[in-house]
């Protein structure tokens, strides 16, 4: 039995043992003595009588053990030409100063704050200034729509919001403070105070009596830095709030003691960080890849993280990533395939690479949406490092299957995200709640208890949580995607469950029609949807964004991608119609929105999530999906 089967057998047998081996490599100010309390099913809690505190975690105790000279952090901003590195001692001077600021506010353990801020140090400073008080951040994408931050402020009910006067794109300065007084004006809760960082690509003004300038509040701590608080390990550390199918926003609750716990052992045994290593994940602190791996699993591992301002192309071009890992020396780059697919498209046989030195590059690594084997092939030549799919969710905060690189390194297989982690029961259900044959396709769930540093709950709902993720299975908890494992213990996830088109009464996944599509040389990106058919029930409608600089007819094109589905796929799939758009609706977060094109295509009037990137896109591709 290799490393990687022996940890997960002792993670499902035996969790409380496991984990509390991992516990050890965290701080305590009070060490748990109940690992798992499991008395009110299917409410369970890890480390219930721990505590500790999130920032002594991730930035004191390196500088106590002698990094305090190592670089924690670096931001890295080629929208306003600028980079900068931060020491732990650097992180934990500043980082002690605004927690004193937010102290000084009248800001306590248990009191919400709402950040509202760009890929700025300042947000990640602010996210650990959080922490270090006992008080509970929530991170709302910067420039999201007022309203959608209005309902978020009337859910947390926060005592200060945190923003910035601007967020910066590749072609625009995107003014946040006007959206923010917006969001003010419609939302119930009143925040008794707004600390705004003034950036000189735009000035914000400031609302006399309750805005204050960040400089001001930090100045102010400065004079007084805060402390570490101690916490209870099932205190909330934060709130990050995912879209609920009812419209009305879900607060994931990520608690202080399991969560630490989880992403600690993650970074060194998911992904094969060490001490002094630099980790870049391209990603956005709004979003939980940001969360979890832009900010505190690799200051918890004491690691160097990389902060981005900036887009994979557009800033200025397509070797924008390949130039960040350079300058910085990265070693793991952790990405959305949406990312790699937009590089690909600008520049497909990758001649930008050839400009940097990407020796300090040993693994990449994707997450975020399903990672087509193409995608995957491409980037596995270009970069001739390992290519490692990750899958995971919101809800759970870190990978719920990957190919453990720090306990053994595992066969990759195109189109699937490796193995189960450790702590994860991952089961493959019917719809009657049995488990399937190998290989066969169904729900794809986790056995409860979910390991430490997954959600609890919801933020003041438990009946929510309990509708949304466990009722359908009792005893399990629904991730929402449909896949199968294998023979060798591999899950291959197709998308999500309401993906799976019916047609002629053959359950058929658009996943597995889309890694067909995207095998054509033609395609940079890909989408295929179920519409609504009186005969069949359903029918796949594919939607293909072509690579830059190609040239194709469209019918031609449409004819060899329904043969090549034919094919691999068979007639079942009763594949036969595809459109060339110029770009595909997404989140900002890069998932393709296939549920919106789905009911745009069925005629109705979608309710588009506030995550969209660019709403021209919809507009652009709504006559392809009417037609």
């Amino acid at each position: 039995m290799g490393p990687y089967r022996e940890a997960y057998r002792r993670s499902v047998e035996d969790p409380a043992g496991f984990w509390a081996e991992q516990a050890a490599r965290i701080s305590w100010f009070h060490k748990p003595s109940l690992v798992l309390d499991e008395s009110r099913p299917p409410f369970y809690r890890w480390f219930g009588d721990g505590v500790l505190n999130t920032c002594y975690n991730a930035l004191d105790r390196h500088v106590v053990s002698g990094r305090a000279d190592q670089p924690a952090l670096i931001y890295d901003s080629p929208v306003t030409g600028s980079a900068r590195t931060f020491t732990y001692a650097d992180l934990l001077e500043r980082v002690a100063a605004f927690a004193g600021g937010l102290h000084a506010l009248g800001v306590g353990q248990g009191d919400r704050v709402v950040l509202y801020m760009p890929m700025v140090p300042e947000t990640v400073i602010a996210m650990l200034a959080c922490a270090r008080i006992g008080a509970v951040h929530s991170v709302v994408f910067g420039g999201f729509a007022p309203a959608e931050l209005a309902a978020r402020i009337d859910d947390a009910q926060p005592k200060v919001v945190l923003s910035a006067s601007c967020g910066i794109e590749p072609t625009r300065v995107v003014e946040y403070k006007p959206m923010l007084d917006r969001a003010l004006e419609l939302a119930e809760h009143k925040p008794q105070t707004c600390v705004i960082l003034q950036r000189q690509q735009a000035t914000a003004e400031l609302v006399e009596g309750r805005d204050l300038p960040w400089a001001q509040v930090h100045r102010a701590g400065a004079n007084d830095p805060a402390p570490c608080v101690p916490v209870d390990a099932l205190d909330p550390l934060y709130i990050l709030y995912t879209s609920g199918t009812t419209g009305r926003p879900k607060g994931i609750v990520r608690d202080n003691g399991g969560h630490a716990v989880a992403l600690r052992w993650s970074m060194d045994n998911v992904y094969g960080i060490q001490p002094g290593d630099v980790w870049w994940a391209a990603s956005d602190v709004g979003w939980v890849v940001g969360h979890s791996y832009i900010v505190y699993a690799p200051l918890l591992a004491g690691a160097t993280t990389v902060l981005y301002e900036g887009k994979p192309v557009g800033t200025p071009d397509a070797g924008a990533f390949w130039r960040v890992v350079s300058d910085h020396g990265v070693n793991a780059l952790f990405t959305a395939p949406t990312a790699l697919r937009a590089i690909k498209k600008e520049d497909p046989s990758g001649t930008m690479l050839g400009d940097y030195d990407l020796s300090s590059l040993r693994t990449l690594f994707l997450a975020g949406e399903r990672l087509d084997p193409d995608t995957y092939s491409w980037s596995s030549e270009l970069l001739g490092v390992p290519v490692v799919d990750n899958w995971w969710q919101t809800e759970t905060g870190w990978p719920i299957c990957a190919s453990p690189r720090g306990l053994e390194e595992l066969p990759l297989k195109a189109g699937s995200p490796s193995v189960p982690v450790p702590g994860y029961d991952v089961r493959v259900l019917d719809e009657a709640g049995a488990e399937v044959p190998t290989g066969q396709e169904g729900a794809i769930c986790v056995k409860l208890p979910l390991p430490p540093g997954t959600l609890p709950t919801l933020w003041n709902d438990d009946e929510r949580y309990v509708s949304s993720y466990l009722a359908r299975y009792p005893g399990y908890y629904l991730s929402g995607d449909g896949g199968y494992i294998d023979n060798d213990g591999y899950v291959f996830v197709m998308g999500r469950t309401d993906d799976v088109i019916n047609v002629a009464g053959h359950r058929l996944s658009t996943g597995s029609m889309e890694a067909v599509l995207a095998q054509h040389p033609a395609v940079a990106e890909c989408a295929v949807i179920g519409v609504a058919d009186p005969l069949k029930g359903q029918l796949p409608r594919g939607f293909v964004v072509l690579k830059a600089g190609v040239s194709v007819q469209e019918e031609d094109l449409a004819t060899e991608l329904v043969q090549l589905v034919r094919e691999q796929i068979g007639p079942v799939a009763a594949f036969r119609t595809v459109s060339v758009v110029p770009a595909l609706p997404k989140t900002r977060s890069g998932k393709i929105l296939r549920r919106t094109m789905r009911e745009i295509a069925d005629g109705g009037t979608p309710n588009v999530p506030s995550t969209i990137e660019d709403p021209a896109v919809l507009e652009t591709i709504t006559p392809a999906l009417r037609g």
